[in-house]
């Protein structure tokens, strides 16, 4: 959230003033961000988002709801994707985003509870209740939805690098348990079915190093197109899950327990399988690259 969507929108599409204001309090963290898209109705068509924004003489005012939002009721920034309301200007209807101060009125930001996942930071359900900002709040190379897509595209190549992650400790848990308990008079890692485990484990895990590679090297060269860091995000967070699955199973009872860490992992992969973009939506944008047909409804 922090250096991925906030900061990465600022960097995209803010002003010199909003950039020189903000740019560095988001990277060293002495303010916190967050990137406001999807709404209580609007998650994967989040294109059809309600939240709009109208000027008011030298404001603008915004009304909506977003929900699931990362550090959105932290006391920060947020940057609140609208919808221009303004039938009289040549925008009317486009998508754009606003640089919002949390403590502005009309804003609340409720953190949602219960989360079994990524519990170190919160998601906050936001309302804006005429928020009035300023006429610059406004990011000036926000144009349309298509700029909150490349937000999202720029950001779906570090959800497979996590996914890595979480699988990667996974499979380090599942050796060192394999090499260290003892059933049967002798170590798990000495049974067939526990080194077939471990093998496919292994498999998964490789392809998905070779994804994360493959994708920085494109990324580095400037050449990883949108799709590409999508076919990344799919394959790598469904693996994760695999492999996932096959730790906490090959742990036994012990695979439940947080102190052995393959049910935390376990838990966060469901979150970075599920935002940005979800399976069905990454298979959508895939299959119109692959057809060059689109099929969403």
């Amino acid at each position: 959230m922090q250096g991925g969507l906030a900061l990465r929108t600022l960097a995209l599409f803010g002003s010199s003033a909003q950039q020189e204001r903000w740019l560095t309090a988001l990277a060293d963290g002495s303010v916190l961000g967050s990137f406001a898209l999807t709404e209580p109705d609007h998650g994967s068509d989040s294109v059809s988002l309600e939240t709009v924004a109208r000027r008011d003489g030298d404001a603008w005012v915004i009304r909506g709801a977003k929900k699931w939002i990362g550090n959105g009721a932290s006391g920060g920034i947020t940057f609140v994707w609208a919808r221009v309301d303004d039938e009289a200007a040549e925008e009317h209807g486009a998508v754009r985003c606003f640089l919002v101060e949390q403590d502005a009125p009309g804003y609340t930001g409720t953190v949602i509870r219960g989360k079994a996942s990524l519990r170190a930071i919160h998601q906050a359900h936001i309302v804006l209740d005429d928020v009035r900002v300023p006429l610059d709040a406004v990011l000036p190379g926000t144009k349309s939805f298509k700029d909150a897509s490349t937000v999202l595209y720029a950001t779906r190549s570090g959800v497979a690098w996590s996914a890595l992650g979480h699988a990667t400790a996974c499979y380090e848990a599942s050796l060192a348990y394999a090499t260290q308990r003892v059933q049967f008079g002798k170590p798990l890692a000495k049974f067939q079915m526990v080194q077939e485990r471990l093998t496919h484990m292994l498999e998964d895990l490789t392809a998905m190093q070779l994804y994360c590679r493959r994708m920085a090297d494109l990324e580095t060269a400037g050449d990883l197109r949108p799709t590409q860091a999508s076919l990344a995000k799919f394959h790598n967070t469904r693996a994760a899950r695999r492999i996932a699955s096959t730790a906490r199973d090959l742990l036994g009872g012990n695979g439940i327990l947080l102190e052995n860490g393959v049910m935390q992992h376990m838990a966060d992969i469901e979150a970075i399988h599920t935002y940005e973009g979800t399976e069905s939506v990454q298979a959508l944008l895939l299959g119109r690259d692959i057809t060059g047909m689109s099929a969403f409804a």
